[in-house]
């Protein structure tokens, strides 16, 4: 039977698994199985070229029991509501596994901001957040950049906020260029977060990040940093990358910088000479130690799960394995780290930005990468050691079963205190 892979059909599907395992309270499970507040907005935007044109967005609000919803904004033209549902959950579940005072969010417009010029996308972000505002801000829902989104396009939404407020509410959105207080270190901290998760899993599995072979899938901007980080950070050998029109293999290993350059030169990680030109899927399958899925969702999954060869699998996109992948890697003793451990880098730098914007105190890069080292290992060996807790009871669960329970749980006592059940 075909997987069902809507991605919110996956992300309750994960959630029922784990209340399973947990004996979740009935209520508290029917309420964790659907956002709190789903809106669809609609709204006029005059492009540059004298058009008037209808645009459609979201904004899911899934859970604020432990804080103020925390999620990003996506621009694209396939969004769907679906989606962005599955992303206020999994951000829900990110927040509290990293155990930080936010609960899950998420946005998103149906777009192609790949054929709007800047100008059209200042119109398109300041009328979003104009069809919005009374539902986002510092103490209710904090908006960030995620798909095509940029700091420049949150610099027009805060400051579309702001003067609809009257002032400066600069805790109202995370991911800004410095100049309007974001924060050191928010670029490249979803890929940094990997890095430091990847340490922590190869110190587990006792492998030699040194020696080790690596295939990044995606070269958008957690997977470009995972590349240039893995090779500054450990001196890892990479000898697979991607993108969407195709990957690159060499065994020997690849030069980030000439590949960055080819990239930019063509378009393309194939524009890259000194290797062999590999599909994606084949990347995936390809005998390395640790395999970093870094693009879409949906890459790993039943049909494909038994030919991965990777000792560990790196989740740094969202949802990039299926629920049946997810098994056939852990019966076959590969270590696959669940997606809200493994990419939460980006999220737990967000809230450093939102408490530097609410305390006015700034803090210098390597204080940054200090405290999210210390925030997301701490994240990895809770999983871990839930895991051992429960395979010593007899009961053998997944990573991701794992951060499922820490995180759920965390929710459902939030939920519990403040008498939601």
């Amino acid at each position: 039977m075909p997987e069902n892979l809507d991605p919110f059909v996956i992300a309750q599907q994960q959630l029922d698994e784990a209340a399973e395992i947990m004996n979740l309270d009935k209520a508290a499970h029917a309420i964790l199985r659907e956002p709190k507040r789903v809106v669809e907005v609609n709204f006029p935007v005059r492009l540059s070229n004298g058009e008037v044109k209808t645009f459609k967005g979201f904004r899911v609000l899934y859970n604020d029991a432990r804080g103020p919803g925390k999620g990003g904004i996506r621009y694209h033209p396939q969004e769907t509501l679906s989606t962005v549902k599955a992303l206020a959950a999994w951000m829900t579940w990110k927040t509290s596994l990293a155990n930080i005072p936010y609960g899950g969010a998420k946005g998103g417009i149906i777009c192609d901001p790949k054929t709007m010029n800047d100008r059209d996308l200042e119109a398109l972000s300041r009328a979003y957040i104009r069809a919005l505002h009374d539902l986002v801000g510092d103490d209710v829902d904090i908006p960030a950049p995620d798909v095509y989104t940029t700091p420049q396009i949150m610099a027009w939404m805060f400051d579309e906020y702001s003067a609809l407020k009257g002032k400066n509410k600069f805790g109202m959105i995370t991911g800004k260029p410095l100049e309007v207080w974001g924060s050191e270190g928010r670029f490249d901290s979803t890929a940094m977060g990997g890095m430091y998760v990847l340490r922590e899993a190869a110190a587990y599995k006792k492998i030699d990040l040194k020696k080790a072979k690596i295939a990044i899938q995606g070269f958008g901007n957690a997977g470009n940093f995972a590349f240039s980080l893995a090779k500054k950070l450990f001196n890892a050998n990479i000898v697979a990358v991607s993108d969407s029109k195709g990957g690159i293999y060499n065994e020997k290993g690849l030069d980030y910088e000439k590949v960055k350059e080819a990239k930019d030169k063509t378009g393309s990680v194939q524009g890259y000479e000194d290797a062999q030109k590999i599909t994606n899927e084949e990347l995936l399958e390809l005998d390395v130690d640790i395999l970093i899925p870094a693009a879409i969702e949906n890459q790993i999954r039943q049909d494909n799960a038994d030919k991965i060869k990777a000792k560990i699998v790196l989740e740094l996109a969202n949802g990039p394995v299926t629920p049946a992948a997810d098994k056939i890697l852990y019966e076959r003793g590969i270590l696959d780290l669940p997606d809200f451990l493994v990419n939460s880098g980006g999220v737990i730098v967000s809230y450093f930005e939102w408490v530097q914007n609410i305390n006015g105190y700034y803090w210098k890069l390597d204080e940054v990468y200090s405290r999210l080292d210390e925030i997301i290992s701490r994240s990895f060996h809770d999983t871990m050691n839930t895991q051992k807790e429960y395979a010593d009871k007899g009961k053998k669960i997944t990573p991701r079963n794992a951060a499922y329970i820490i995180a759920v749980s965390r929710v459902a006592a939030a939920m519990k205190a403040r008498g939601w059940y």
